[in-house]
């Protein structure tokens, strides 16, 4: 079992559970389509989203992420799980610059972003003892 830590404007809330990682993706897509700005830290991931409609998920272990929405809009991705595991194709690099993002694509391409929420995803990473 993993904790799962969920972030509710401050309330804080971890019980012990599994990780169900393709209901968290379902979860945090549906809040970026929403314009929803969360930070939720389960396991070992970090998941974001956005009021611009952006989502994604994070290992901050490995610096490795995957968007799962750009403008609302669900992005294709490749997620595999079991009742023990799951494996996630990741298809960026991460680190955080500041109060800026910078994603680095397996081809070469380095995109920055401002305004994500830095800070939050800094504290929650440091909370599952990842940072």
């Amino acid at each position: 079992m993993r904790i799962r830590v969920r972030r509710h404007g401050r309330r804080v809330a971890e019980t012990r559970e599994p990780i169900r990682v393709l209901d968290e993706l379902r979860y945090i897509i549906d809040l970026a389509a929403n314009r929803d700005s969360r930070v939720i830290g389960v396991g070992p991931l970090v998941f974001f989203s956005t009021a611009s409609g952006d989502a994604w998920v994070l290992d901050p272990a490995d610096e490795r992420a995957l968007c799962l929405a750009r403008d609302g809009s669900a992005m294709r991705v490749h997620v595999e799980e079991t009742a023990e595991r799951f494996a996630i194709e990741w298809t960026h690099h991460y680190r955080i610059d500041g109060s800026a993002m910078v994603f680095s694509a397996a081809d070469g391409k380095i995109t920055v972003i401002e305004g994500y929420p830095s800070d939050e995803i800094r504290r929650t990473a440091r909370q599952l003892g990842l940072g």
